[in-house]
């Protein structure tokens, strides 16, 4: 697959012609007031996967990518968009990220009571695709990022096209697709809610 590693930004006048863009990022850690958006990774569906490095003094100045991210004719992939989402929008100053498609709501819409939906889970099952996560909790902060770091980065947006084909498929199977779109226009709410640092709880909830 070729991959191409970047500083700060996207190359100028990227073409995505399958109408959408698979994105993931790589972070410090997983808190959204302390940790810093090391690494985005953008696929376009054809196999080649940009890899947009941020340093530790970074300013975040990434038009073109913010274009992408912009773009209202382009659906963003995502695999627990809730998390990329709020780490875009803080490091990119962006107000929302839309339209986009998450595939873990995908699959535990279309697949509720069957287990694990983490992405690896859902590559072998559906792609036949065996991820290797050995560099999962690697050093995204490092200067240099080895070989099989960006092999790693770039798995993840690699499959995102392919396993948006199978959940949306599946979705209509199970007459779930109403019950998608109204947890994908829920979520740009529940995201500045976690960039408001409100607690993980069920509004909903009588208690």
């Amino acid at each position: 697959m070729p991959i191409t590693l970047v500083h700060e930004d996207l190359p100028a006048g990227l073409d995505f012609p399958t109408g959408m863009v698979a994105i993931d990022t790589e972070t410090t850690g997983l808190s959204l007031t302390t940790d810093r958006l090391c690494l985005v990774q953008v696929g376009d569906g054809l196999g080649n996967v940009w890899l947009v490095k941020y340093g530790p003094h970074s300013a975040y100045h990434s038009p073109n990518l913010v274009a992408v991210l912009n773009n209202p004719r382009l659906t963003k992939l995502f695999h627990y968009a809730r998390f990329d989402l709020a780490m875009l929008q803080k490091h990119l100053r962006l107000p929302s990220i839309e339209p986009f498609f998450c595939t873990k709501i995908a699959s535990k819409l279309a697949r509720p009571t069957e287990g694990k939906h983490n992405l690896r889970t859902l590559c072998k099952m559906f792609l036949d695709v065996e991820l290797d996560k050995t560099e999962q909790m690697s050093n995204w902060a490092a200067e240099e990022l080895t070989e099989s770091q960006q092999a790693y980065a770039a798995s993840d947006v690699l499959y995102l096209h392919g396993l948006y084909a199978k959940l949306s498929e599946l979705l209509t199977q199970t007459n779930r697709n109403e019950f998608m779109l109204a947890a994908l226009n829920y979520l740009p709410t529940r995201v500045l809610m976690d960039l408001a640092g409100l607690p993980e709880t069920d509004v909903f909830s009588h208690h």
